[in-house]
C-alpha cells in the first residue's frame, strides 16, 4: 500500500477513489494502479499524465485463457464509483462466457453508413453503367446528410422512415432513395460488411407513383406523321405570342419552323425501332449493319444490345447522309489547331416540341397525362406489336428487356379472356332484353379488332 498522502508515481495497489486520483502523477513510463476492492479493475497512467480506467481479464478457461484489456474511459469523465460499476458488469459478462473487449473492438471497427456507402458504390461502379453509378451515388448522398455518421448496423427503420417523409415533396426521388438504401443493406449483409440484421429499409410504404404509359392511337400516329413531313419540308407555321410586344414580327408566309433531316429521322427511328432516346442519339455508323438490318449497341441501358431494323427503319438509315461518326450528329467542337471533335446530338427538345404541338399531342397543363413524351414512342412501338398478337416474350426481346416483368406492363393490351367473357354475357343479356344494337352503331374499341 502506498503511504498516506504520498504522491504515486509507479505501479501499486490501492482502493481507487477521488482522493487517490489526485495523488497519482505521471512517471517515466506507463504504469498501473490496481484497485484492491475489485480484482482486475485499475487506473492506467501514461507518461503524458493522461489516466483512464481499465479492466483486465482472461477470456477462456483458467490460465489458458486469452488476456484481454477493456478500457472504460478517462478519469476526467467518469468517477471511480461509476467506473467500478462498469468493471463489475464487464467481469460478470466474462463469467457468462462473453468477451466484452472483443465485442467493443468489433463495435468500434464497424462501418458507418458513409463507409458502407463508399464500399457499396465501388461495387456498383465496377459492375454497373456509369449512369447507374451516378444515380445511386446521388440518392445515397441524400441519405448521408442525416445518416452518414451513424453505425450502419445501428440505423433504425424509424430513421429511414423520417428521411423518406422529409423528401415527400419529391416522392419519386424519395422512393428511389429508399430502394437504394435497401439494396445497399442487402449487399452489406451478403458481403458480410455488416452482420445479419433486419433490413431497416424494409416495410416502409412507398409514395404512389404515376407510372403512366401513353400509347398513340392510329389517328394520333397519322397526325404525327403529317407533322414530321410538314416540319421537314414546308415548315410548321407559328403565330407571335399576343402577350409579347414584337415590333418587327416576320410576315405570315415567313413564319415557318423547319426541322433538319436528322431530327426527323431520329423521331421516326424512335417509333420504328422502340429504341431508347440515348440509344438513337448516341448511335454511331460503326454500330449500324444495314446489310443484315441490325444495330449493335455497345452501351445501352442494359449493356450490350442488338436492335433488329425493320424495312422502314433500314430505308431511313440508307437515305441519311453520313456527316461524321454519329448517325444523328450534334454541333461539332473546334479544338486547338483546328481539329474537329464530332459529338452526338444531345437532345431533341425543340424539334420534338414543335412537331408534338403541330400534331396536337401537347396537352395543356391540366391534361398533362395526355402529353406525349419521346419515351412514349417506345411504348407505342410495343403496343402495336401486342395489338398484332405478338407474344410478350417477343416484344421483350425486341425492346431489349432483361426481365420479363418489365414487358408485362403491356399485358393489358393483349386480348383478355375477361373481355371475351364480358362480351358473351352482355350479348346474352341484350338478346334476352330485345335490345340488340344495330351493327352500324357499334364501333370496335381498337382498330383491327372485331
Amino acid at each position: 500500500m502506498a503511504k498516506k498522502d504520498a504522491p504515486i508515481t509507479s505501479a501499486t495497489s490501492a482502493e481507487i477513489t477521488l482522493s487517490l486520483l489526485k495523488r497519482i502523477e505521471a512517471g517515466e513510463s506507463e504504469y498501473l494502479v490496481s484497485d484492491t476492492s475489485t480484482t482486475g479493475f485499475a487506473v492506467r497512467v501514461r507518461p503524458s499524465g493522461a489516466m483512464s480506467y481499465v479492466v483486465f481479464y482472461r477470456f477462456g478457461s483458467g490460465r489458458a485463457g486469452i488476456p484481454r484489456k477493456y478500457t472504460i474511459g478517462s478519469t476526467k469523465k467518469v468517477t471511480p464509483d461509476e467506473a467500478r460499476r462498469v468493471a463489475k458488469t464487464v467481469l460478470a459478462d466474462v463469467v457468462q462466457g462473453k468477451d466484452p473487449a472483443k465485442e467493443k473492438s468489433v463495435e468500434r471497427a464497424s462501418l458507418t453508413f458513409d463507409a458502407m456507402k463508399s464500399e457499396y458504390l465501388l461495387s456498383i461502379d465496377a459492375k454497373q453503367k456509369s449512369s447507374t453509378y451516378k444515380l445511386y451515388a446521388h440518392w445515397l448522398d441524400l441519405a448521408s446528410e442525416t445518416l452518414g455518421r451513424k453505425k450502419a448496423k445501428d440505423v433504425g427503420t424509424g430513421e429511414i422512415e423520417r428521411l423518406h417523409v422529409s423528401l415527400k415533396d419529391k416522392p419519386i426521388t424519395a422512393n428511389r432513395v429508399l430502394s437504394t438504401i435497401s439494396s445497399m443493406y442487402t449487399w452489406g449483409m451478403d458481403t458480410k460488411a455488416i452482420p445479419k440484421i433486419e433490413n431497416p429499409a424494409s416495410g416502409i410504404k412507398k409514395y404512389p407513383e404515376d407510372n403512366r404509359e401513353r400509347y398513340l392511337t392510329s389517328d394520333e400516329l397519322g397526325r404525327l406523321g403529317d407533322a414530321i413531313r410538314e416540319a421537314e419540308t414546308d415548315g410548321i407555321s407559328w403565330d407571335p405570342d399576343p402577350d409579347k410586344k414584337v415590333k418587327h414580327a416576320p410576315k405570315a408566309e415567313n413564319r415557318r419552323i423547319k426541322i433538319d433531316q436528322f431530327s426527323a429521322a431520329a423521331i421516326r427511328l424512335f417509333i420504328l425501332t422502340g429504341a431508347r432516346r440515348g440509344e438513337i442519339l448516341k448511335l454511331k455508323w460503326s454500330n449500324v449493319d444495314l446489310q443484315r438490318g441490325l444495330l449493335f449497341l455497345d452501351d445501352s441501358k442494359t449493356r450490350k444490345k442488338t436492335i433488329i431494323l425493320n424495312g422502314p427503319a433500314q430505308l431511313i438509315l440508307t437515305e441519311l447522309p453520313k456527316v461524321g461518326p454519329y448517325v444523328i450528329p450534334g454541333e461539332p467542337k473546334v479544338l486547338e489547331g483546328g481539329k474537329i471533335q464530332h459529338r452526338p446530338r444531345s437532345d431533341l427538345k425543340r424539334p420534338w416540341h414543335h412537331v408534338r404541338n403541330r400534331a396536337g399531342l401537347d396537352a395543356s397543363a391540366d391534361d398533362a397525362k395526355l402529353r406525349v413524351r419521346i419515351h412514349d414512342l417506345r411504348h407505342t412501338h410495343a403496343s402495336v406489336g401486342v395489338e398484332a398478337n405478338l407474344s410478350l416474350q417477343i416484344i421483350g426481346k425486341l425492346l431489349g428487356h432483361t426481365q420479363m416483368k418489365t414487358t408485362e406492363r403491356y399485358a393489358h393490351l393483349a386480348d383478355d379472356p375477361k373481355r371475351h367473357a364480358s362480351d358473351l354475357i352482355g350479348s346474352k343479356i341484350v338478346d334476352a332484353m330485345g335490345d340488340r344494337p344495330r351493327r352500324e352503331n357499334v364501333h370496335p374499341l381498337r382498330p383491327g379488332k372485331g
